[in-house]
């Protein structure tokens, strides 16, 4: 029997379907601060709290995150803000190359 859809199936899919296909080709997103902190600080964290599940490690890094003062987390920042204008550039010369690759089909 097939499946009947649900009123939540049917909004997931046309959510996807506006959403469209991510390329394979595209670039990479941009970190955010707190995942540049998160990655600096995870073994920190695990070492200190050997025992700690997952999702204890993510939420000792969340509050250890809220204490830092903003002189703390700029470098993290930074490093995001550097990661957005590499994701920007990235993404500008991809359009520039798809832009190139269709007007190269139009002229046959």
């Amino acid at each position: 029997m097939p499946k009947e859809t649900t009123k939540t199936t049917k909004k997931k899919a046309v959510a996807t379907e506006k959403k469209g296909k991510k390329g394979k080709d595209g670039p990479k997103r941009p970190l955010s601060a707190y995942m540049y902190f998160s990655q600096d600080w995870r073994e920190r964290i695990k070492t200190e709290n050997p025992d700690a599940s997952f999702g204890e490690v993510g939420k000792l890094l969340g509050a250890k995150w809220k204490e830092l003062d903003e002189e703390e987390k700029k470098p993290y920042v930074e490093q995001a803000q550097a990661d957005k204008g590499r994701h920007e550039r990235e993404k500008a010369a991809l359009e520039v190359k798809k832009d190139k690759g269709s007007e190269d089909d139009d002229d046959e």
